[in-house]
Parts: structure tokens; sequence; C-alpha cells
């Protein structure tokens, strides 16, 4: 018996030294991102951004001076930087002062140069946030901390796609998120541990986060490639380049699943799995890389840190974007202000 209290302790101060993680303890509900601080950017030549931003401003009752508007050639996968920098100066000129993120209403582009268009709006175009191989990117100043305002804070505005390729796919994706609020769900979280060891490289945070969080929620580690036909999904990591079997299990509103893989963010024309297949299987929001990142655990989401901060009140904006350290080579698509737990 002491030696496994022993042992215990030890994966307790690993995971709160070595993943940066604060100790994880049930916390106030936090003042969190709202409407008013969220600006949607619409593409006026492409007629589904307009019908999307018309949807959500709805939904969400965005404030119409939070609506702004650009306009460029829809449909291409990545924007040059050379479009791409008169783009965001029109976007900084239209964004009220209480702005504190951005959400995009569109799937493509998903990609400025060799940078996510998701970071790429939050920070500016800036080649620190590109890798040529297996090398580390600049960090967010966001990852894992307490500001609920990160352009006050920082200068940076946290961005994320409202992404799908239909008008009824984001609305679904819209509705799950405006769902979410308040329910407290008790659902499940599922810890993959694949038998793909490059892909794997989140797993060893698992059973800390199962030590930390098991008082406040219900989480399966798994040793298996595939969670099929389960029931109120919440949180789902695992590492893959395809992962079988989701459409088969029932994630509830507001649930984050995404999966450590090269080219997850590529989302219309990967040669593996895209994160959009994650919406699709209704997820609420998800993570993928548009260029190849390797498999350093900082430029995917912390598993540790998106549970923790979830769980004590933050949208899934915040809870995601403050999960990677460093973000430049990964987009992030979803609702941004489903918050189940606030």
């Amino acid at each position: 018996m002491r030696m496994r209290l022993t042992v215990l302790l030890v994966l307790a101060l690993g995971l709160m030294g070595g993943c940066d993680a604060a100790i994880d303890q049930p916390a106030p509900a936090p003042a969190t991102l709202g409407p008013e601080h969220l600006a949607v950017i619409v593409n006026d030549r492409d007629p589904l951004s307009r019908e999307i931003v018309d949807y959500y401003v709805a939904r969400r009752r965005i404030p119409a001076a939070n609506v702004i508007h650009v306009q460029f050639p829809p449909g291409g996968s990545v924007m040059r930087v050379q479009d791409f920098l008169p783009l965001r100066a029109e976007v900084l000129r239209q964004t009220p002062a209480t702005v504190q993120a951005y959400a995009l209403a569109w799937t493509t582009p998903y990609r400025v140069g060799c940078m996510s268009i998701t970071t790429a709006m939050a920070a500016g175009f800036r080649k620190e946030f590109c890798a040529i191989g297996c090398k580390p990117t600049a960090a967010s100043p966001y990852f894992d901390s307490d500001s609920h305002r990160p352009f006050d804070d920082f200068g940076w505005r946290p961005s994320i796609l409202l992404a799908g390729t239909t008008l009824a796919a984001v609305k679904s994706l819209i509705d799950r998120g405006v769902a979410a609020d308040g329910t407290h769900p008790a659902g499940d979280g599922f810890l993959m541990v694949t038998s793909d060891r490059a892909r794997n490289a989140r797993a060893r945070f698992y059973q800390g986060i199962l030590l930390l969080q098991s008082d406040r929620f219900r989480l399966h580690l798994l040793q298996q490639n595939s969670l099929k036909d389960r029931k109120d999904v919440l949180f789902y990591f695992t590492g893959l380049a395809t992962v079988p079997d989701i459409d088969t299990n029932t994630f509830l509103p507001g649930a984050i699943a995404d999966h450590l893989t090269s080219a997850g963010g590529q989302l219309t024309d990967s040669r593996q799995m895209s994160s959009l297949r994650w919406l699709e299987a209704g997820a609420t929001g998800s993570y993928g890389s548009v260029t190849e990142p390797c498999n350093y655990v900082q430029k995917f989401p912390r598993p540790n840190i998106v549970i923790n901060r979830y769980l004590n009140g933050e949208t899934l904006l915040e809870a995601y974007w403050k999960s990677v350290q460093w973000p430049g080579q990964g987009v992030f698509i979803g609702e941004p202000l489903a918050s189940p737990f606030h």
C-alpha cells in the first residue's frame, strides 16, 4: 500500500511539473468570454459564409458591431501571405476594442502560407510560428494562462473556424454549442492508448489525468485503437492517422475530440482523416495540423489542460486554445462559446 501511494504521489507531482498544468481543483466559474467579446468574420464573396454568419449571430446574439466583413475568392485551401496581410489589416480596422477573439465563418482557407489561419488571425503572420522539418516553433503567451481577456493581456485574439461543408452541418454544430451551455453533463471522457507509437505521444499524461480528475468526471483510459458504440462522449483524445468507428458513438453537446496526426487540419484535402470528421460525427470542437508538425506534444492540445479548464467553466475556445503551447501549425475548429460547465 505504501508503495502504491508513493507511485501515485510521484505521478501527481510529475503531471503538475512536467505538464505545466495547475493543480486540478474545482474553481469558481470564471468571467469567461461572451458574445460581446467575440467578433465573427464573414467573407462577403462566399454565400455559405454569409448564411453561417446570419445564423450564428442570431443564435449567439452577437452584437451587430462585431460582424466583420472581408472579401476574398472562396474555395482555396491555402491563402497567400501577400493576400492575407491586407485582409487582416482590414479585420483589425473593423474590430471593436472590446473584442477578445474571432470566429471565422468558413472552412477554407485553413492555412496562410506555412501557418494555420486561426493562429495567423490571432497573432499575425510570423515565420517563427512555422517549421520545416522537426523543429520547435514560437510559443503562445495564452498557453495555460488564467486570462479571460487575451487581447487586453497579450495582444492576441484567439480564433476558430465555424467549419463545415454545408449550411446544415454548420447549423447543427452551432446548435450543439448553444445547447451545451450550463448543462453540467454527466458524460464520459476517453483517453486512448493506441498501437501507433509515434502518434501516441500524449499517452504519458493519461495516468496523471485520471489521478487528478477521477473525482470530478468519469474518465476511461483504454488501450485500443477504436471506440465503438459508446454513449455520452464528452472528451475523446487519441493518436492515429485515421480513427475508425467514430460515427458509431454519441457525442454530447459541447464535446471535444481530436487525433494527433500530421495532417488532420488539412480540412478538405488531407491524405489522413480530416479533423472535420469529428464535427460531422457530433463533436463541437476539434483541432488538427495544417503542416507537418512531427509529434511534439507542444503542437497539439494537452488533454490535462483542456479537461481541467473546461470543467472549471471556461468556453470551448478558451480551454482548447490554452491547451496548445505551440499553435502555429494547428487549426482550431468548432463553436467557440460552448460552455457546458459555466
